[in-house]
């Protein structure tokens, strides 16, 4: 019982501030502190700013052959795609809005593994964990950004015909992809950034967060959260419950074990990145479904990321 309370405290310390922060971007907008101008203008700075600098400061820093796992990043990039799949294929016979199915299947697969992911990998397995989650990390980001720019891009094409162009042109510029192009030879190399330009990064890597958290609150719409209560909370069980529970048990049966099993849940667990949000704005998908779907995301992960890690530590598998 000891062990399930320090979890869930530890899980609860994490995303508690991440609701809190969302929770203060939709009062600030309620007491029109801030206004829909300055959602528009946070949004994009950290779509092509603060969050590259995030992942190209996390990325250049790690040790690229000390925790480089073929096995693990196999099946991550296999089991998302096969998933990111099926779940396109059940989504569009039920969603037929362009603007929401994209966004749906976004919130349903893309976890906030670089915030939440990162801190909670740590805790559970030290610096080789953090180590090892930072790795993953190079490859969840451009696999994630190039799925979620599918997802948004091409629903929205469908009256006027396939054209795989502009999803292409949209994969090549993602910001977030650029950024693990340049951080990767930083970290296969070893190499080093002068002082002044690491400082620079981590003043902007560090408004990644709090500024993403800020827009998402400022957007949420109670009377939106209820019109749109049925995709936000399937999107939530799919991404809460059904991702991690099925994903983590088939790569168990696949023959992985211990951290690599643990990180592989967390993974799969986290909630729904806040980039997704970021993304279905810039990209013109119903921003508000997106929101709502981070919103109820983060509340559940609370329960089902402490869940999930006391049963593999109760059951000795990671």
């Amino acid at each position: 019982m000891s062990l399930y309370l320090d979890t869930l405290l530890f899980t609860s310390n994490i995303v508690a501030p991440i609701f809190f922060i969302s929770l203060l971007g939709y009062l600030l907008m309620r007491l029109q502190v801030i206004d829909q101008n300055f959602v528009a203008t946070a949004s994009k700075l950290v779509f092509t700013i603060t969050l590259p600098a995030l992942v190209f400061m996390s990325i250049s820093r790690m040790d690229f052959q000390a925790v480089f796992n073929p096995t693990l990043l196999t099946y991550f990039v296999i089991s998302t795609l096969l998933s990111f799949s099926l779940l396109w294929q059940i989504s569009k016979r039920f969603i037929h809005k362009p603007e929401d199915l994209g966004v749906f299947i976004q919130g349903a697969f893309r976890g906030n593994y670089g915030i939440i992911g990162l801190a909670v990998s740590f805790n559970m397995f030290g610096d080789s964990g953090l180590a090892q989650a930072s790795l993953l990390l190079a490859c969840v980001i451009p696999l994630y950004n190039t799925l979620s720019v599918l997802a948004l891009s091409l629903p929205m094409q469908k009256q006027n015909g396939l054209n795989l162009t502009q999803p292409l042109i949209e994969i090549a510029r993602n910001p977030l992809i650029i950024a693990v192009l340049l951080a990767l030879p930083f970290s296969y190399f070893d190499w080093g950034l002068p002082t002044a330009i690491d400082k620079i990064g981590n003043y902007f890597a560090n408004l990644t967060l709090p500024l993403a958290l800020l827009a998402v609150g400022a957007s949420l719409n109670l009377r939106s959260l209820r019109d749109t209560s049925g995709e936000s909370s399937w999107a939530t069980l799919i991404k809460l419950i059904l991702m991690p529970l099925i994903l983590t048990s088939g790569a168990w049966i696949s023959g992985i074990r211990g951290q690599e099993l643990g990180i592989l849940f967390i993974l799969f667990g986290c909630p729904t990145a806040a980039a997704s949000f970021i993304m279905a704005k810039a990209m013109k998908g119903n921003a508000q479904l997106a929101a709502n779907i981070i919103l109820t995301t983060t509340i559940g992960s609370i329960v089902t990321l402490s869940s999930g890690i006391y049963l593999l530590r109760l059951w000795n598998l990671a």
